[in-house]
């Protein structure tokens, strides 16, 4: 990706996709991964949102308000620069910063709260306007970056397993339509597998009666609720710091990591200052500082032609919109289903991006402070405030530094050329330079 010689953001390198483009690009795959990752980003993250709201006493409207500018500012975002780069890259929120501003919710206001999201969000804009993330991003391992991607995406396969020895009514029937569909390739490119398994396990949970009541409990439309901010100093020592390391390594820096894998060329600067400059308006609404998110874009590039991965994108972009303005009912609905549900759909949904994560993160240079990054990351240990991913970074690039073999190369020998990050499996037969994720 070009660098602008006047500014630090990269800029497109792909023609911008037109209307018949992206409509001939949307085929039964990009779509069914487009929903899926969807429906992830407003199953389980939600709940997380819900509980800050309920441990900082939040109204039903400051909740809705919430959730509103958490959809619909992040899908236009998603939206907007999926078409502007022709290249997939979704926005949503931290959840490890949503957890940090639950946490200080308990002793700070709401307003102080959201004075602490406006510093973070001119810091993190700064730090991608300016460059610096990029550079600081750049002597990074990929191989201990991935291997974080990997201990982050481990929990999904893992309640997976949970899933189907808790509920195996719901779980195994989802698990049994996915294997059934992907083995025949030429049935998983028209009906995508992870879609289907959604769709049986909505059917059992609601012709069991397991889906729960109350869905439109708090309405059908959401509305914005603007909350004056508070600058205090205990909020901005307590919050600003974490949540920008966590947005601008932890959360951005999967982010890049899935997308350089499936084969695409994310900004680094670019992530940081579009997540920043759009949570300025968003923190007004209540909404955690925004970032550039892993399980989703790994959802969403999972299907096999990269070419068509940014319709994907969009498909996800335009339903966070409508999820956003529809918020109290979707989300309703996706509370009202089954934990089971949600584990076991997450669980196969990242089950490819898993299995790539690990392999990029064990197969390369650095393999002891790869190993020393997963270990601490699944961990999920908390020091200063900093969740477990930011802390596994930092320790596997201490014990690379001190244990793993330096790549070494001869003054004479010439300069290798950059070589592609490790691509995915795929059982379809398009050209080798069609594969991806």
């Amino acid at each position: 990706m070009a660098v602008s010689p006047l500014l630090a953001i990269e800029r497109p390198h792909l023609p911008r996709p037109g209307i018949r483009e992206i409509f001939g690009d949307l085929g039964p795959q990009e779509i069914g991964n487009g929903l899926v990752a969807l429906i992830f980003s407003a199953s389980g993250p939600i709940a997380v949102i819900l509980a800050a709201a309920a441990a900082g006493n939040l109204s039903p409207d400051q909740t809705s308000s919430w959730i509103l500018g958490a959809f619909l500012g992040n899908g236009i975002l998603t939206l907007i620069l999926t078409w502007l780069y022709r290249s997939p890259q979704a926005y949503f929120w931290t959840i490890p910063g949503t957890v940090l501003a639950g946490d200080a919710l308990t002793h700070l206001t709401f307003g102080e709260v959201i004075g602490a999201y406006l510093a973070t969000a001119v810091l993190v804009f700064l730090l991608g306007w300016t460059g610096l993330i990029g550079r600081i991003m750049a002597v990074l391992p990929p191989t201990i970056v991935m291997a974080m991607v990997a201990g982050i995406f481990l929990r999904f396969g893992l309640d997976l397993v949970g899933a189907a020895t808790g509920d195996p009514m719901i779980a195994i029937p989802m698990i049994v339509i996915f294997v059934a569909i992907s083995i025949f390739p030429k049935a998983a490119a028209v009906a995508p597998p992870v879609a289907l398994a959604a769709m049986v396990g909505t059917m059992i949970a609601i012709f069991t009666g397991q889906l729960g009541s109350g869905i439109l409990d708090n309405g059908t439309i959401a509305s914005p609720v603007y909350t004056a901010p508070e600058f205090s100093f205990a909020a901005m020592t307590e919050l600003v710091i974490p949540l920008a390391i966590t947005v601008v390594i932890v959360q951005n820096g999967q982010g890049i990591a899935v997308l350089r894998a499936a084969g695409h060329k994310p900004g680094v600067n670019l992530a940081a200052a579009a997540s920043g400059l759009v949570s300025i308006p968003m923190a007004l609404m209540g909404n955690v500082t925004t970032c550039l998110t892993g399980p989703t874009n790994a959802l969403i590039v999972s299907g096999p032609n990269k070419e068509r991965h940014y319709a994907a994108a969009m498909v996800t972009a335009v339903g966070a919109i409508a999820v956003g303005l529809f918020s109290p009912a979707f989300v309703g609905f996706m509370l009202a289903m089954p934990v089971s549900f949600i584990a076991a759909l997450a669980g196969i949904a990242m089950l490819t991006p898993l299995k790539n994560a690990f392999v990029a993160g064990f197969s390369g240079a650095f393999s002891t402070g790869a190993l020393v990054c997963f270990l601490v990351t699944v961990s999920e240990m908390s020091l200063l405030g900093i969740s477990a991913p930011f802390w596994g970074i930092v320790f596997g690039c201490l014990i690379a530094w001190l244990m793993d073999p330096k790549p070494r190369k001869s003054p004479t020998d010439p300069v290798p050329p950059a070589q592609p990050a490790p691509q995915p499996e795929t059982t379809d037969k398009q050209p080798a330079h069609d594969r991806s994720r």
